[in-house]
């Protein structure tokens, strides 16, 4: 983990934060001319830049926090404006301020939704709002030894601003369903049926299973199957990530079925 967050040199903050270069809404548009299906666009989460860059100018780390994203609520609604329908922020710390167990004043829970819903101002009336949690993949590496709960986190997550919050679960074995079920209510809740450490593929059947035991606390119409994480750091190859995703089609379609829905079109 230090390895990988630390080996990059950040550049230092010594005035006022703004947009700088991104050309999210160019990278997005570049992608989306390649495919007729609809481009989901992910980046990194306000606090997660803040947390590594060294500041020579803001007196305090929620003041730097929340002037970076203020600078990517910008880009952000650029990236609506073009077209782009479904807008991801990763890796909000709202989960892992509970497991890391933060004893600071200033840095906490609360403050993790304040920087979250500063970043997606406005957004929600041109884009969805995803907010992507999981449990770290540096080289594809858990971070914690022990499995971690999102039972501490979840009434805070309740409070973001966002359509839908991802939850990592296949590496856990489905631990939070339960909580998830009873506590985030108004959202759209996206499962991860597919573990992004292991190479070992997910069987269909697999797949079909723990979407059967998250319907047992999330009804359908507010579930959404998705990887626990992504599976692009290192240690996968393309061939082991792309017959993942397979698996994770071909396994939510025999629970379509079986709930009488339509099934996704899956030409592998």
């Amino acid at each position: 983990d230090s390895d990988y967050l630390e080996a990059r040199v950040m550049p230092t903050i010594i005035g006022p934060v703004g947009r700088g270069d991104l050309q999210y809404a160019a990278l997005w548009k570049t992608a989306q001319r390649l495919t007729k299906k609809p481009v989901k666009f992910g980046a990194v989460s306000a606090e997660i830049v803040a947390f590594a860059s060294q500041d020579k100018y803001y007196k305090s780390v929620p003041e730097r926090m929340l002037a970076i994203a203020d600078a990517l609520n910008e880009e952000y609604r650029e990236l609506a404006d073009a077209g782009c329908p479904v807008i991801q922020i990763e890796e909000p710390q709202i989960h892992m301020i509970a497991a890391r167990k933060v004893q600071d004043k200033v840095i906490t829970q609360n403050l993790m939704v304040d920087v979250f819903n500063r970043t997606v101002q406005g957004l929600r009336a041109k884009a969805e709002v995803w907010a992507h949690s999981c449990w770290g993949n540096p080289s594809q590496q858990r971070m914690f030894a022990q499995v971690q709960s999102y039972k501490p986190s979840l009434e805070a997550y309740n409070e973001v601003d966002a359509d839908v919050i991802t939850f990592e679960s296949s590496s856990s074995g489905g631990i939070d369903l339960e909580a998830i079920g009873k506590t985030i209510t108004g959202k759209k809740v996206a499962i991860g049926v597919i573990d992004h450490h292991t190479l070992q593929v997910e069987s269909p059947d697999e797949v079909a299973a723990q979407i059967r035991a998250a319907l047992k606390h999330i009804p359908p119409e507010r579930l959404v199957i998705s990887s626990d994480c992504g599976m692009g750091r290192e240690g996968m190859s393309r061939r082991h990530a792309y017959y993942k995703m397979v698996s994770l089609v071909l396994g939510t379609n025999m629970v379509r079925k079986e709930l009488g829905f339509p099934e996704a079109e899956c030409l592998a």
